[in-house]
């Protein structure tokens, strides 16, 4: 084989490659303004500053990987909430746990009962 027939083989077989591999290959796009995966809505107080509400606005405003966590409300058992998130994680499972460790930490440490364990309410 000559020089220039190795060159365009080679030249081939990397532009297969490359047409092989592109479909795998995507732009990197901010999360920022999505709600993510949805498992449930949750409930958030009407004030702006619950801060519950303003846990749930810094989740959908986090560019990166994110979870928020909270209890489920039941007006006839629950008086409140209790919510926990997790902004800019290095993926979606890593952020979901650490949501759901911050919630359930806080109903550990004030020993509260809200009529059920935290959930995480929704992930991106």
């Amino acid at each position: 084989m000559t020089s220039a027939s190795i060159k365009r083989t080679m030249a081939s077989i990397l532009a297969g490659l490359l047409v092989a591999t592109a479909p795998g290959i995507s732009v990197a796009a901010s999360l920022a303004g999505q709600e993510g995966n949805k498992r449930f809505p949750p409930f958030l107080p009407n004030t702006q500053k619950a801060p519950c509400t303003k846990a749930y606005k810094a989740y959908v405003a986090a560019s990166g990987h994110s979870a928020y966590a909270t209890t489920p409300y039941s007006r006839q058992i629950s008086l409140y909430i209790i919510c926990g998130a997790k902004l800019n994680a290095p993926s979606q499972q890593v952020a979901e746990a650490a949501a759901m460790k911050s919630c359930q930490a806080w109903v550990d440490r004030h020993r509260v009962s809200t009529g059920g364990r935290c959930e995480v309410a929704a992930s991106k």
